[in-house]
């Protein structure tokens, strides 16, 4: 399995890029065990999905706008789902005789969770797994890492504010016949927010997991930029927003081809 990394909201110039692949094990393209070959694999172009039968059915009659004109660009277009449920797994409590505050906090942290994606669910089919590994999309109960980086100019160590939420991608090739480009999207949630912050953060988040790669100006949205004092549910114009995305065109979910 062929792992890229990408962090959220960071811009990226080319749409169009090669990954150069040594194959050494049988799967991917189906070469002999230990047979070992440089290729170069081109993106899928970029094409169009048909929508999701909630999202086609979905209609805004008050016509409440959206933001989708404030989305990041990424390598592989917009970052959609093409196969449902889309499978979700999120961290659970050990279920042993354990009776401590910590584990309830980690109990109700877990429900807020289910909460939220119950209301995504209503937008997009949800499904919960209870393998990791298996899971579109990884929901961790887990401080974001800081991702401290030096800086090219000073020489210096910048260590940015902490965050109480994140959400990264990573791009793969599943080993179907002919192998397809997919992604896989992990959430951190931190655990030390209040309940209400917790489902705010992972609604949010969501929102970002499900394919709305940007924030909305308006604070009564979902995808609000900033943490707000009244956290808003999931509004018409995040749907909005969500319908026009998985009308765009994407590399995600098409098959591969591979050079000489």
């Amino acid at each position: 399995m062929l792992l890229i990394r990408m962090r959220r909201l960071v811009s990226v110039n080319s749409l169009v890029f090669f990954l150069v692949i040594a194959i050494i094990t049988v799967g991917l393209f189906g070469l002999p065990r230990g047979e070992a070959k440089d290729s170069e694999v081109s993106l899928p172009p970029l094409q169009a999905h048909p929508l999701p039968l909630t999202l086609k059915n979905w209609n805004d009659s008050q016509n409440s706008g959206d933001y989708f004109s404030l989305m990041e660009s990424t390598p592989v277009g917009s970052l959609i789902w093409s196969e449902f449920p889309i499978k979700v797994y999120w961290d659970q409590p050990n279920l042993s005789g354990d009776h401590s505050a910590a584990k309830r906090r980690f109990e109700q942290w877990a429900e807020l969770v289910k909460q939220a994606i119950t209301e995504w669910n209503q937008y997009l089919p949800l499904i919960e797994i209870q393998q990791e590994e298996s899971a579109d999309i990884i929901i961790k109960r887990d401080n974001p890492s800081l991702g401290a980086k030096i800086n090219p100019e000073t020489g210096k160590l910048e260590i940015p504010r902490a965050r109480s939420a994140q959400t990264d991608y990573k791009l793969y090739i599943r080993a179907d016949n002919p192998p397809i480009l997919c992604h896989r999207m992990t959430i951190q949630i931190s655990p030390n927010l209040s309940q209400e912050l917790i489902l705010s953060a992972v609604r949010h988040e969501l929102g970002h997991a499900l394919g709305i790669w940007g924030h909305s100006p308006v604070e009564t949205d979902a995808l609000y930029f900033s943490q707000v004092r009244n956290p808003p549910p999931i509004s018409v114009r995040d749907i909005n927003t969500l319908k026009k995305v998985y009308e765009q065109p994407t590399r995600l979910g098409w098959t591969m081809s591979q050079g000489n």
